[in-house]
């Protein structure tokens, strides 16, 4: 009977976070109508694709009840690997996809053997990966800048097809196959069992080492697939290209309402909250300029998405406080039975 309560939480969530999204982009139109013209829609959608496909893949680790500092620099790194190898003439453009997918696998599944083989906090492991392949990218980066191609095939696959946003379809089509791992998978069952109670999943057989390291690098995947969007988009890549972007990804997964503490995911919900980041975002941009206000819209960003975050991670302990009292009370009630 519990199943259908869960679902319907999440679905109930979901809801108001769309409805909240509905009325940032009403409110940002009625500020500045050029918000909604046609290139600023399609400027949102290449920076949304990047970004929801990290949220959806970090959900995995989040939902461990861990956390993957790393994706967005793990993301920029896979870029810059396989835009130097092509820059230099050994690998055609194609085979760029393949190289940025591996390499982001790899450093996912470094994580995951540090996190569970080598039982390092997450915190801790990906903040190491982080700073290597940031460190990484820097060097590469160095002299001279990585350079993708504008106006190929690459570019009309994964960014812009002549005018239309075809990451949107990509992003779905991800979040349909994350949907199935996640809820229909044993992946998933398995993932969200280690995050509600890792020693009862571990008592019961189940191999939780191996399902951490899947979800690390699932995570890693994404970030490899992302900076396949982030190179179609933004073909100049760097040394400080996507400083941050890891926070964003992980801020969207908490807005969307994936529980920090792990244990409940909610794939739907993290591309809404990386949609809302992004709305919010521009949509700065547009109102700032209106006004007049002198004022990087970027710092404002953060300023709100901190707030976003705080207060949706505190609904959630709240309601997981609601949900243990409340389960304390009927089993003091059947034991009075």
């Amino acid at each position: 009977m519990e199943k259908p309560k869960i679902i319907k939480d999440k679905f109930g969530q979901n809801a108001i976070i769309v409805i909240a999204l509905v009325l940032l982009v009403f409110l940002f139109y009625l500020l500045n109508p050029n918000f909604l013209n046609k290139y600023n829609i399609i400027s949102m959608a290449q920076s949304f694709a990047p970004y929801a496909i990290m949220g959806l893949g970090v959900t995995f680790a989040i939902a461990t009840g861990g956390i993957d500092l790393s994706i967005g620099t793990v993301c920029i790194a896979s870029s810059v690997v396989a835009g130097k190898l092509y820059t230099v003439g050994l690998i055609p453009l194609w085979a760029t996809i393949p190289v940025m997918l591996v390499t982001g696998s790899l450093f996912g599944l470094i994580n995951g053997l540090l996190i569970a083989k080598c039982k390092l906090p997450a915190f801790i492991a990906t903040l190491g990966t982080m700073m290597v392949s940031r460190g990484l990218s820097a060097i590469i980066v160095n002299a001279p800048n990585i350079f993708y191609p504008t106006g190929t095939w690459f570019n009309k696959a994964f960014s812009n097809n002549n005018g239309f946003p075809i990451g949107l379809l990509w992003v779905f089509g991800f979040m349909i196959i994350c949907m199935y791992l996640m809820y229909k998978n044993k992946v998933g069952r398995y993932i969200l069992s280690i995050g509600s109670n890792e020693e009862a999943t571990r008592l019961s057989g189940i191999d939780t080492d191996k399902y951490k390291i899947i979800a690390y690098v699932i995570t890693g995947l994404s970030a490899g697939i992302a900076a396949v969007f982030w190179s179609a988009s933004f073909v100049t890549v760097a040394t400080a290209t996507g400083n941050g972007m890891e926070l964003d990804a992980i801020a969207g997964v908490y807005i969307g309402g994936t529980s920090a503490a792990g244990g409940v995911a909610s794939i739907g919900g993290s591309v809404i909250g990386a949609l809302m980041l992004v709305v919010i975002r521009s949509g700065l941009n547009f109102v700032l300029a209106v006004f007049n206000i002198s004022v990087n819209s970027t710092y404002v960003t953060y300023v709100l998405t901190g707030v976003i975050v705080v207060v949706s991670v505190l609904i959630d302990v709240l309601k997981v406080k609601s949900s243990e009292k409340i389960r304390r009370i009927k089993n003091s009630k059947k034991q009075n039975n």
